[in-house]
């Protein structure tokens, strides 16, 4: 028998302080990085609120498609040169100067395509619907400056600065709610106008970013090491752009089947889906960063399901608690919200298999399994397409659909299964 702090520890109290004690970095990191998460779903439900409940419902699901779109094709800025800069903060953070100088000329090298997708994007979903201009201010909110915002944070999570990235996170989502309840005063309440606000509160972020949270390093150019980490970049900028088609690609599909109330009704349902997904990602993040150090890590079947059930059932009991909430409380998010409170029950699984289809993707990512990822998500949003677009054509009653959009994620869910679970036979590719 052992003492500690005079009292007597028997094998089992050894255990359990040796367990918390080993762990105790992790929980701590962890701890920082929820935190962030934690002040990120609360404001974000702020901005969500004011936003839904100024605009139209027509209006909101314009704004929500085209946010969505830019968030997809944000990830062609760069070719995808954020995936070396973060396993690089994340394993060897003195080079993440040179790095951030690839990302940098990437990014100006991208330009040029990234605006030839916008234009094809605006043109397929958005032309009859939504003027050019307002379209090209949520690209550039969502593309040059909410993107590096996003970069900022990795970087620091990939460094364990989990603290740093948690006020930044904190800060950027704080600055759009305040932007979104500002503009919910204004006498002139249109989406045109919203965008004004959006794009401001979007720039000052970045600026908070690059002044305070971005690590200091000398910028330094290295040409050939870029060109020797392009390929896998490449595919990287490819499956994140293809993972956020198959992610977004329902909302561009209601949008264009459907028309823009019907897109306003979806679009505030999957944005309260959405939110349940925000916990869950701080720990997909440190499961992943611990991955890219231990490529093996998830040998164990009981693990993986272990972790899988987790996922699912975190998920599902948030959206139902949001549900419930709403059934005693239908008013509670405003007026607009609650239009389409009720329906929510009607995609409970939907959160957890989405989610789980996203954590399988990251799987992928931290075993270097960069195109295969890319080829798997490739699929996935070819079925996601499939499914949605027979849905909306099969049954225009909106409950029905949402409904049936159980099954057709279900499906989705075991596809993304197979696939991931086959490749990670493969042997993980060293970075």
């Amino acid at each position: 028998m052992t003492w500690v702090g005079g009292l007597p520890r028997t094998n089992r109290l050894n255990r359990i302080v040796d367990f918390a004690l080993a762990r105790s970095t992790v929980l701590r990191d962890y701890a920082a990085a929820i935190t962030g998460t934690a002040g990120r779903l609360v404001f974000s439900l702020f901005y969500f609120v004011a936003l839904a409940n100024t605009l139209t419902i027509a209006e909101f699901g314009l704004f929500a498609t085209a946010s969505a779109a830019g968030v997809m094709l944000s990830r062609i800025l760069g070719f995808g040169f954020i995936s070396p800069l973060y396993r690089i903060a994340t394993v060897k953070p003195l080079l993440l100067g040179v790095f951030t100088g690839g990302f940098i000329l990437m990014s100006l090298l991208s330009l040029p395509v990234l605006a030839a997708a916008s234009w094809m994007t605006y043109a397929i979903f958005f032309s009859g619907e939504m003027a050019l201009t307002a379209f090209a201010l949520v690209i550039v909110a969502e593309t040059l400056f909410w993107r590096p915002i996003e970069v900022t944070l990795i970087v620091n999570n990939g460094m364990n600065r989990f603290g740093r990235a948690a006020t930044l996170a904190i800060l950027a989502t704080f600055l759009r709610a305040v932007a979104a309840v500002i503009f919910s005063f204004s006498p002139t309440p249109g989406l045109d106008n919203w965008l004004l606000y959006y794009l401001a509160a979007n720039a000052t972020a970045l600026l908070v970013a690059a002044a305070f949270f971005y690590p200091r390093r000398r910028i330094r150019i290295r040409i050939p090491l870029y060109f020797r980490r392009l390929p896998d970049a490449l595919y990287v900028a490819a499956a994140d752009v293809v993972f956020y088609l198959q992610m977004e690609l329902d909302k561009l599909l209601v949008l264009a089947i459907g028309g823009p109330q019907l897109a306003g009704i979806y679009a505030i349902i999957m944005r309260l889906v959405d939110l349940t997904a925000i916990p869950i990602r701080t720990f997909t993040m440190m499961l992943i960063q611990k991955m890219m150090r231990a490529r093996d890590m998830l040998g164990s079947l009981k693990l993986r399901l272990g972790i899988e059930a987790g996922v699912f059932v975190i998920s599902t009991l948030g959206l139902l608690g949001l549900a419930g909430l709403l059934y005693f409380f239908p008013n509670l998010l405003g007026r607009n919200v609650a239009e389409a409170a009720p329906m929510l029950i009607l995609v409970l699984c939907v959160p957890g298999l989405r989610n789980l289809v996203e954590y399988q993707a990251e799987l992928l990512f931290a075993r270097g399994q960069t195109l295969l990822r890319s080829l798997n998500l490739t699929l996935l949003a070819g079925m996601k397409g499939l499914f949605l677009a027979s849905l909306l054509f099969w049954s225009r009653d909106t409950s029905q659909m949402l409904v049936m959009l159980n099954l057709a994620f279900l499906a989705l869910y075991l596809a993304s299964a197979a696939l991931t679970y086959s490749a990670m036979k493969m042997p993980a590719k060293r970075f």
